[in-house]
């Protein structure tokens, strides 16, 4: 037992120290949260792509080679696809320098309530409820399998926040109100109950096209800010708009279809610009950075803008 925590507790200080190479652990509670959250008991087995389809490794396979790499796997920075059905994924623990770059954007202080939406192995509540306590965290799905795997994975590391079965994209009003809600699935526009059920000045941080942003909540109907640089890419949330590209993108050329911030931008403006317009629009303003975009919600509306909210390049999001 006594080599095993040794192996277990090397492996995560190896990860906390390729996370905090990236920069995104300059807060030293984040950075005590995963040095001492074990990512090893939220993904006892995981899957990788191969030739044909997908294979499993898991924490307690015979063959000690096979372990070897199911523990190399764990404590790597890279996502891990957890649960798949049908040959599809459906759920996963995300990078863990990208988690911690979303929780250090999240900006928790003591005292926050934080609902997360997309409860996943349960990681990532494990790391708040290790910042903020178990009765300041709520974590919700729409899948019974996943939130009750989540909530095994949660007590076996000590950790007993709220684990609510239900769908993300009506928050869950029984907790609120809360001061942070992080989503940790894909989003096509932001759910008007996320707003209502924060207090005045709450952030939202949230997935959208393959971007993050980030939302200053003004009151219980009105919330605005911009994105922020990184790239984000999540399974879509059940519940909710799943946020396809635009099918209507031929004759677009390949270096425009082959670029990141050009694919964020078709994103961003599907169902509300022509792709070609999305286009020109990515053309005339120099291909811009992430950034330089941002959404409004309102009681009546939701859209998207670049550089201003009232200026000239304005969509509504796709599903509003």
């Amino acid at each position: 037992m006594g080599a095993h925590v040794d192996m277990y507790a090397e492996a995560r200080a190896r990860l906390v120290r390729e996370v905090e190479a990236t920069g995104a652990l300059a807060d030293p509670a984040w950075r005590t949260a995963f040095a001492e959250v074990p990512r090893h008991l939220f993904v006892p087995y995981y899957f990788v792509g191969r030739t044909g389809g997908y294979e499993r490794l898991w924490g307690e396979d015979p063959d000690p080679a096979r372990r070897v790499r199911w523990l190399e796997g764990v404590y790597a920075d890279r996502p891990l696809a957890t649960r798949m059905r049908d040959g599809d994924l459906v759920s996963s623990s995300s990078q863990p320098s990208l988690m911690a770059r979303m929780l250090a954007e999240l900006e928790v202080r003591d005292g926050h309530a934080v609902l997360e939406i997309g409860a996943g192995t349960g990681y990532n509540a494990a790391l708040l409820a290790h910042r903020l306590g178990d009765d300041l965290v709520t974590t919700i799905d729409l899948d019974p399998e996943i939130t009750e795997s989540a909530r095994n994975h949660l007590t076996a590391a000590g950790h007993r926040p709220a684990v609510v079965t239900g769908d993300g994209a009506r928050g869950c009003p029984a907790r609120a109100p809360f001061d942070r809600i992080i989503a940790t699935c894909a989003l096509q526009s932001v759910p008007r109950d996320w707003p209502a059920q924060c207090r005045p000045g709450a952030r939202i941080l949230a997935p959208l096209s393959t971007g993050l942003i980030s939302l200053e909540v003004r009151d219980a109907t009105h919330a605005e800010g911009h994105f922020l640089h990184t790239s984000a890419y999540f399974v879509p949330l059940r519940g909710g708009p799943a946020g396809p590209l635009p099918r209507n993108t031929g004759g677009l050329p390949r270096h425009a279809l082959d670029n990141e911030l050009f694919r964020f931008l078709l994103g961003l403006t599907a169902g509300g610009l022509d792709p070609h317009d999305a286009l020109a629009l990515w053309h005339r303003e120099r291909r811009p950075e992430r950034e330089r975009f941002g959404v409004t919600i309102t009681a009546d509306s939701e859209w998207a803008w670049l550089d201003d909210p009232q200026g000239p390049y304005a969509w509504p999001l796709a599903g509003r």
